[in-house]
């Protein structure tokens, strides 16, 4: 993720531009909760501008979990060496005291760990000892000690922000180093819809067809703010088309025709909207890596996505095997109580993918044999997350479902598997997080729409509308 290479929004905010990079007092201090650590291993490089403590109730709650059968204990791991290669040579005092990031002189941030456990009464909001509240008894009684500094608890649970608040904790904080946009409105959509013809403009367009596409050279100052592969529709006109080239003044775009989009056929499966066709474009086009669906409960997302993935892979053949896998809240304990093989286990997880199945199959005059058929002769194989590590997966159609509860970190780790020949479809709606610390800004799905809107082998489109059904759409709109 490059965490040692951003600083947190809002880090320098209160900094006064004549304090010197050395003035004790222009920096902040920030306290770091468990879940900052689970949630980005490397968040302490996020603020070494400043000093970091990490409280010794941190470390027992890390080192509780990196031995636990959770997903979150290889980052409780990650988080501990980090920490390990900084304090490893340290005294105890000098650790107390804090040590400097850098081991030059021209460091500005130390780290330190803070022995929550001793705090004296007259520094204390609470009486018991759990967790939390030892936690923040030490934020509390560091701001009485270091009073006037700044010390900012960070912490993405947001009963703990609240809780913080009513104790007497001056500032409290989400961690944003990861968070792009500000509000998912601002998430592009991979597409730019407009008003009446597209072609009013542009004063000039310069036209060539080279076999059966036709590409148009126009000025960029016509254009919305765009992206490579963003599709551009209109509302008077049979236009559709897909940015293929951008420069600093022209744009080269690819001619698709809404007509032609709605007419795209994927395993007897066709667009219902344009919305559809635009996704359906970019799942059968073999230029493009990664496809990503955003939107709503019964837009289509999974069903466009196995469609198209059936058609690559037992009609044209582009494929060896169909992956399919998702997220699984608390899987690493709970996988291991459920019977069978590893797919069978990740069955109830992946029963949208079979019930999708079930759907492009329902006319057969055999369903279940038809399903059992296409699952041999398209190689579908039922991953859980947990085991995507390490592999690197060729020639394979990889459909990642459920994105947005996954974190960027997991979404690096899944994307970072993908060998030669290999797509991948990442799915998700953003509306249906059940991520304890994740928010539609946060999500992994809503930081690689961003990450990836200027890469040219990737296309994200945003599905609007609701198409399974009447009541799901009625649903939609007004529950």
């Amino acid at each position: 993720m490059g965490a040692t290479e951003k600083t947190l929004t809002n880090n320098t905010s209160h900094a006064h531009p004549s304090h010197t990079p050395h003035d004790k007092t222009s920096r902040k201090i920030f306290v770091l909760d468990t879940n900052i650590l689970l949630h980005e291993p490397h968040a302490i490089y996020s603020f070494q501008e400043h000093d970091v403590v990490i409280p010794m109730t941190v470390l027992e709650e890390l080192d509780r979990i990196k031995d636990s059968k959770r997903d979150v204990a290889r980052d409780a791991r990650v988080a501990i060496r980090a920490l390990e290669a900084i304090f490893h040579d340290a005294t105890p005092d000098e650790i107390s005291q804090g040590i400097p990031f850098a081991k030059d002189n021209h460091s500005t941030g130390t780290i330190s760990i803070l022995a929550d456990f001793d705090i004296q009464d007259s520094d204390k909001a609470f009486a018991d000892k759990a967790g939390d509240n030892r936690i923040l008894n030490g934020v509390i009684a560091l701001q009485n000690r270091r009073a006037p500094r700044e010390v900012v608890l960070i912490t993405k649970d947001i009963n703990m922000r609240l809780r913080a608040k009513g104790a007497g904790v001056l500032y409290v904080e989400d961690y944003r180093t990861d968070q792009l946009i500000d509000d998912v409105q601002f998430l592009t959509k991979g597409f730019t819809e407009y008003k009446g013809s597209f072609w009013d403009n542009f004063k000039q367009v310069e036209s060539q067809t080279t076999g059966s596409k036709t590409f148009h050279m126009v000025d960029r100052e016509g254009l919305e703010p765009t992206f490579i592969n963003q599709y551009l529709i209109d509302e008077d006109t049979d236009f559709a088309g897909r940015v293929e080239e951008l420069h600093p003044t022209t744009a080269k775009i690819k001619d698709l025709s809404r007509e032609r989009l709605m007419h795209r056929q994927a395993w007897d499966i066709r667009p219902k909207n344009v919305y559809q066709g635009m996704a359906m474009d970019a799942l059968l086009d073999p230029g493009i890596d990664l496809v990503i669906l955003t939107g709503a409960a019964g837009s289509g997302k999974t069903m466009l996505a196995m469609a198209a993935a059936l058609e690559m892979t037992i009609e044209k053949k582009m494929f060896d095997k169909i992956i399919v896998t998702r997220n699984t809240p608390d899987i690493g304990e709970a996988i291991g109580f459920l019977p069978g093989t590893e797919e069978e286990k990740m069955m109830p997880w992946l029963a949208a993918i079979t019930d999708t199945l079930e759907a492009l199959h329902k006319n057969d005059h055999c369903t279940e044999g038809s399903l059992k058929y296409i699952c041999d002769k398209a190689n579908i194989q039922f991953k859980s997350i947990n085991f995507m590590r390490g592999r690197s997966i060729q020639n394979a159609f990889v459909l990642l479902d459920e994105c947005q509860n996954l974190t960027a970190s997991q979404i690096k780790t899944i994307i970072t598997r993908c060998g030669e020949g290999t797509k991948i479809v990442c799915s998700g709606n953003l509306a249906q997080i059940d991520s304890t610390y994740l928010t539609p800004v946060t999500s992994g799905l809503t930081y690689m729409v961003e990450r990836f809107k200027n890469f040219e082998g990737s296309v994200n489109v945003h599905l609007n509308g609701v198409v399974r059904s009447r009541l799901a759409e009625f649903a939609e709109e007004n529950l």
